[in-house]
């Protein structure tokens, strides 16, 4: 506080000196006046200044330059739906694919017995044919199947994976074997006339799990997971299979890659953020397991470059990326690292009965991507990943409990048999070292959530200094150095959230929200990337939810959120409704779309359904 003193003013008072007055003297005589002054006279006027010059005209300013239209919200909308086995729908629409040339849709159905892929007319659209019900979603169709083409009729085995070359009008299709370790074959179909007319078939590697052409058309690369036999006694090696073709002609047999090069190095691979989970050195049904790099890696999808030079193949349960370069078809790995949690929010349980977001430091996030596509900008390419995130769980045949014990099984379930290896835990059922004193690990906070039991224990105590958790949920844009460029977060979450209220995380069988909250959240897992007009769009949909995230990408370093949107019921309680557990995607530019506008076409596993949704730039 300021203190004021007043200033108190002194008068100063003159002093005069003092003398003794004389007498006073007499009045002189008056002088004679002088005489008058002479008046002066008047200055001379000042000349007026010179009037300054006029100052020259400045420059005319240069036009600005006319500002770019803004990014326009997107107009989405429904235009076709079909469901393929409408009494058993599981399964029926899961991989899908469009052929330009005949704007034909063809989807792989494995509901039924034997392996079929339906192709639908998608060359008109009638829009009164989807009607909404009274939760506003679209249970009926416009669409149905007009082709059947019968697998197995030419190929033996399950279809896992299709794929469309336009440039030879060719028909892939990757045909797992029945047998566990035995490769499997790509199914190669003209579809230039008025019906699929089978060619031949090409031997791959085990468990074939996705194939795709090289946008010129030259190669088919396969992904083969090589699985394990449920009790390990058959583990085959996982690896890349290239196919070329020539002249529209497809080779008889295919190249090979394999990972046998990296046997040995695991440690190196753990260090570059890799992961490796089975049960070596345990005895399992009579037999001493002992995997190698080869035997772990589990190659899940492929995409190839625009400029047809690199082929990138996701390792999903491995946390990993190949780069396949096809010039000389040598290959390089990549572990995705980790993701951290302690400034991003998750719900990490579906026991708390709300939705409940929190930071916990010391928990991380294994990327784990399924679904990846590749674009370009600048010359350079960037890889998209939808990262869904899998732990791995087997069972074999027992007898029961004792039978299962006895032949080296954690656990006998009468479901599913001798449990013989799994990687997951919750986190209530480890024990936690002190960085993680700051919460409860319980119901209400992280006890819920499934972690790996195969990192985290830092210095082997029993006690865990870090948790690592499957996926990210999130979708990611990767440099290809295997820098992350762009990474959702918790995005996906929060706006699922702010959407679905109560129903957020819920399942895609059952309308119980918060369901997967402690499993992977909304799961992103289909993934499509297309050109609207000058923008790139990512479509990220989401297994559990069954929504659909659409994110501007066009500068991959300026990424923003664009849309979200969805067609399945979410009343707690209520019976499911439309379209549930996106698996596969296909974009349809607008020159080759039936409407003049860009489509998405989307493969539903549980719905078993396939819907068409016309995405374009709003007119507003």
């Amino acid at each position: 506080m300021l203190k004021r003193s007043l200033i108190a003013l002194s008068l100063l008072t003159a002093l005069t000196g003092c003398a003794l007055d004389g007498d006073d003297g007499q009045q002189g005589p008056q002088g004679e006046q002088g005489p008058a002054g002479v008046a002066g006279t008047n200055g001379s006027n000042g000349t007026n200044g010179i009037d300054g010059s006029n100052g020259t005209n400045g420059t005319n300013g240069t036009n600005g330059v006319d500002g770019k239209d803004a990014n326009r919200q997107l107009d989405i909308q429904m235009v076709g739906r079909a469901v393929l086995n409408a009494q058993s729908p599981e399964g029926a629409a899961e991989i899908v694919a469009y052929q330009a040339s005949k704007k034909w849709i063809y989807a792989i159905n494995s509901s039924g017995d034997s392996a079929v892929v339906n192709i639908i007319a998608a060359d008109s659209f009638d829009a009164a044919g989807l009607v909404k019900n009274n939760e506003g979603v679209i249970t009926t169709t416009n669409l149905s199947s007009a082709i059947t083409l019968t697998l197995n009729d030419n190929t033996p085995g399950d279809a896992n994976s299709i794929a469309i070359d336009e440039n030879n009008q060719l028909l892939a299709v990757a045909m797992a074997a029945k047998t566990t370790g035995e490769n499997g074959q790509i199914a190669f179909y003209d579809i230039s006339g008025d019906a699929p007319v089978f060619i031949k078939n090409v031997t791959v590697g085990a468990l074939p799990d996705m194939v795709t052409f090289s946008p010129d058309g030259s190669k088919v690369v396969v992904a083969n997971e090589g699985e394990p036999e449920g009790d390990y006694s058959v583990d085959p090696e996982g690896s890349i299979s290239v196919i070329a073709v020539t002249n529209g002609a497809v080779a008889d047999t295919a190249t090979q890659i394999t990972f046998t090069d990296y046997n040995g190095k695991q440690a190196e691979l753990e260090a570059m953020g890799m992961v490796f989970a089975n049960p070596t050195g345990r005895t399992i049904n009579g037999k001493l397991i002992n995997t190698t790099v080869a035997m772990d890696l589990e190659p899940e999808y492929v995409s190839i470059s625009k400029d047809n030079r690199y082929a990138y193949v996701s390792i999903q349960e491995n946390n990993g990326l190949a780069v396949v370069d096809l010039s000389d078809n040598s290959v390089k790995l990549m572990g995705l690292g980790f993701k951290d949690w302690s400034n991003l929010v998750m719900d990490a349980s579906d026991k708390d009965g709300k939705i409940n977001f929190k930071k916990y430091p010391g928990l991380y996030g294994m990327y784990q991507p399924d679904t990846i596509a590749s674009f370009s900008w600048k010359g350079a390419n960037f890889v998209v990943s939808a990262n869904e995130g899998d732990g791995r769980e087997y069972f074999f045949d027992a007898t029961d409990a004792a039978d299962c014990t006895a032949k080296g099984g954690l656990d006998f379930d009468e479901d599913d048999g001798c449990l013989s290896y799994i990687d997951e835990s919750r986190v209530e059922d480890l024990t936690l070292a002190s960085n993680f004193s700051y919460l409860n690990n319980d119901d209400d906070d992280i006890g819920r959530l499934k972690v790996t039991t195969v990192k985290g224990d830092t210095d082997n105590d029993g006690q865990y200094e870090a948790l690592y958790t499957y996926g990210a949920r999130s979708f990611t844009i990767w440099d290809s150095n295997g820098l992350i460029v762009f990474d959702s977060g918790d995005e996906i979450a929060r706006i699922t959230a702010s959407v679905h209220g109560a129903a957020f995380n819920n399942d895609e069988d059952e309308n119980e929200g918060d369901t997967r909250s402690d499993a992977k959240g909304a799961e992103p897992e289909a993934l499509a990337l297309g050109q609207i007009g000058e923008r790139m769009f990512a479509f990220i949909g989401l297994e559990r939810m069954g929504g659909i995230m659409v994110y501007d990408i066009t500068n991959p370093y300026d990424v923003k959120f664009a849309d979200y949107f969805f067609n399945r019921g979410v009343v707690e309680g209520a019976d499911i409704t439309g379209d549930l557990a996106p698996e596969g995607m296909s974009f349809v530019p607008a020159e080759q779309s039936a409407t003049g506008k860009p489509l998405l076409i989307i493969g539903n596993e549980i719905s078993g359904s396939v819907a068409v949704w016309q995405v374009a730039l709003s007119a507003k």
